[in-house]
């Protein structure tokens, strides 16, 4: 059996999940989430937790009843407290700013580059160099994390570029024959 599956999850102060069938919806302070299951897998509310379990033991069911279970809990906590994702920029000349609710960034490139939040994400600039991208959806915020860290990934050379707040960059020694 799944370990993380059959884990059951804790609803928060504030949290209400109603399920309809194959769709659940999580409603909190931060918004409203919906998800819809998948056939064999089973999502029950007992005693203030979510359970979730599984019909049989095939490999997609057995996959399907940890996934579900973490994508749950990832609404709960979404819904309750947001997530977040903490960009910086490294580089002479790189720096971020805010423009109404779009991030507008300058990269060495001969144009600004604009980013436009989808429904549900919020961008925040604090200071010249770090960017915050907040929203409810996990996967969302990691993906459009990953969108603007793409736009200039750091290089090895000289670390220059966009990336995590506390992400390590392995940096290469350069030319060392030239002396």
């Amino acid at each position: 059996m799944s370990r993380i599956g059959r884990k059951p999850i804790v609803l928060p102060k504030g949290v209400d999940v109603k399920i309809d069938g194959s769709e659940v919806t999580v409603k909190g302070t931060k918004g409203t989430m919906k998800f819809g299951i998948m056939p064999n897998i089973e999502v029950a509310l007992e005693d203030g937790q979510v359970a979730v379990k599984r019909a049989n033991d095939e490999k997609s069911v057995r996959a399907a009843h940890g996934m579900t279970r973490a994508i749950l809990s990832n609404m709960i906590t979404g819904v309750n407290q947001g997530f977040e994702r903490v960009l910086e920029i490294i580089g002479v000349g790189y720096r971020a700013q805010m423009q109404g609710k779009n991030l507008v960034m300058a990269l060495g490139f001969s144009h600004p580059v604009e980013v436009v939040p989808p429904e549900g994400i919020e961008f925040a600039v604090d200071g010249p160099t770090k960017i915050i991208v907040r929203g409810i959806d996990k996967q969302l915020v990691g993906q459009i994390a990953a969108n603007i860290r793409g736009y200039r990934p750091p290089e090895p050379y000289k670390g220059k570029g966009i990336r995590y707040a506390g992400e390590y960059v392995i940096r290469k020694a350069g030319k060392a024959g030239g002396k």
